[in-house]
């Protein structure tokens, strides 16, 4: 199991140490959510920020574009070191082109809302590197699991096959549903707030493996 911690639940004031912090406690990639106050309520970081913290973290970027528009702004975050670029279905309306451009810049995954249906990428699922099933409403760290997305990620977990392709969650992921996760397919998992509220960044990453 990959675990990807979500620095949207860091303590941004000292955001390098903290992501030194989940590297050291055994992350295995950083997740790093981009907002821009109009796909989703919120607004977090740019690309300036990840070129940033990429002077010292090795570990691979996963970066999370919950924007609109993502065709005009994702080569800003592949040239400041992202490994990953992942982009919502619902954010563009030409989902294929956006998919084969990135592809050709570093590995690309496609994001799903929860009510977004599993359907809307299958004429893509060839072209992909990653698909992030979100279990809750993207926008704010520290929601509630919406426990019915299980059967999405079963469902997902069907379409990839033997497809070698990540399957990853993000949204109110602690130790109770990881199993779960786990057993439905998942092998990606996105944690913000269960690592970073904790009292011990490794302990929390390891109940995450388990």
């Amino acid at each position: 199991m990959i675990v990807a911690p979500s620095i949207l639940s860091a303590d941004f004031s000292r955001l390098g140490e903290e992501i030194k912090k989940v590297a050291e406690a055994g992350a295995d990639w950083i997740h790093i959510d981009v907002m821009d106050g109009n796909f989703v309520p919120n607004i977090t970081i740019g690309s300036c920020v990840v070129r940033s913290i990429r002077k010292d973290i090795d570990l691979p970027f996963d970066v999370h574009l919950m924007i609109e528009k993502p065709e005009k702004h994702f080569m800003y975050f592949v040239d400041a070191g992202a490994d990953f670029i992942t982009v919502h279905v619902e954010a563009t309306k030409s989902l294929y082109r956006l998919v084969k451009e990135i592809g050709k810049h570093c590995k690309v995954g496609v994001a799903l809302n929860p009510a977004t249906p599993l359907c809307s990428i299958e004429n893509i699922i060839d072209e992909i590197d990653l698909l992030l099933i979100m279990t809750v409403e993207p926008g704010f760290g520290g929601q509630k699991f919406i426990e019915n997305m299980v059967k999405k990620v079963e469902k997902a977990k069907e379409m990839i096959g033997r497809r070698k392709i990540y399957l990853s969650v993000d949204g109110g992921i602690n130790d109770k549903n990881a199993p779960l996760l786990k057993k439905a397919g998942a092998n990606v998992l996105v944690a913000g707030s269960y690592i970073f509220c904790s009292k011990s960044y490794e302990e929390a990453i390891k109940k995450l493996k388990i």
